[in-house]
């Protein structure tokens, strides 16, 4: 029996382990210092600390007495070990999908808002289930026709997200070479297009294009995710997609440059308005 893959971290996990290296820091400790006192092995500290396991609460309250916090800290830390583990967005298929991609779609579940910048795609917040299914056939060409079920079924589950009484907010950026180029044919780009611009009448969602007229950009360089949480005391996110693997960033000098470069890209792009003009042109087209 092959072993089983543990879950992905949620945002409440990668919150408390946020906290225990602030907490720890605040304290002058090193990991050898917790070790000494506490008798937590070291590499179980760093897993903890990176949001790789899930502590037991006699070791997280361990270290909360190594670490002299204040009650408040405390009630709140314990309670985000207790909620740790929840997924309520898993689905049985979901284990057979790659880590990184059902850890995004975990993260991506919790936030509040998205900056998806892309220079190939649509993202695949706003594609259509034709298109989404031509684009899995596309870069996964060896799949079979259940894992590019899988991975289309999965990509429309997360749409939801956009809908509900707290909606999430999608700020998206495209190339225009996204909208050009001509996945699937003609017929569904023309579905693509006008779903796009249905969806840019919602007032939680914002899409913009950068004309080719615009010559070179600072984004031609990949597509990033830039995602905040509704507490403000949750890390900020940014998910590469590369050939190499995905890659999740989270130490602040990292989130601050993506957040900067996703500001200049929208001064790059046309406005809302002249991109909906060029989207209604491609559909035309």
């Amino acid at each position: 029996m092959p072993a089983k893959r543990p879950h992905p971290p949620t945002v409440r996990l990668r919150r408390l382990a946020a906290e225990l290296r602030r907490l720890r820091a605040e304290a002058g400790l090193t990991r050898e210092d917790v070790t000494e006192r506490t008798g937590i092995n070291e590499a179980t500290l760093y897993r903890i600390e990176r949001s790789r396991a899930r502590p037991q609460r006699r070791t997280l309250v361990g270290l909360l007495d190594t670490y002299q916090a204040d009650e408040a800290r405390r009630t709140d830390l314990l309670a985000l070990r207790s909620g740790s583990n929840a997924q309520g967005w898993r689905q049985p298929y979901h284990a057979e999908l790659p880590e990184e991609y059902t850890a995004y779609i975990g993260f991506e579940a919790e936030a509040r808002t998205v900056r998806n910048y892309e220079s190939l795609f649509v993202p695949g917040l706003a594609q259509t289930e034709q298109y989404a299914t031509e684009v899995v056939r596309g870069v996964l060409p060896v799949a079979s026709r259940k894992e590019v079920a899988q991975r289309v079924q999965a990509r429309m589950e997360r749409q939801a997200v956009l809908t509900g009484e707290h909606p999430l907010h999608l700020r998206a950026i495209v190339d225009e070479a996204a909208l050009r180029r001509a996945v699937g044919g003609r017929d569904v780009m023309r579905g693509q297009a006008r779903h796009l611009l249905e969806l840019m009448a919602e007032p939680h969602v914002t899409f913009q294009v950068i004309p080719f007229e615009r010559g070179a950009h600072a984004g031609m360089t990949g597509s990033f995710v830039h995602m905040d949480f509704p507490d403000a005391d949750d890390p900020e996110l940014v998910y590469l997609d590369t050939p190499a693997g995905d890659l999740f960033l989270e130490s602040e000098p990292e989130v601050r440059r993506y957040k900067s470069l996703f500001e200049h890209l929208q001064a790059v792009a046309l406005g809302p308005d002249d991109s909906a003009g060029l989207l209604a042109r491609v559909a035309e087209e």
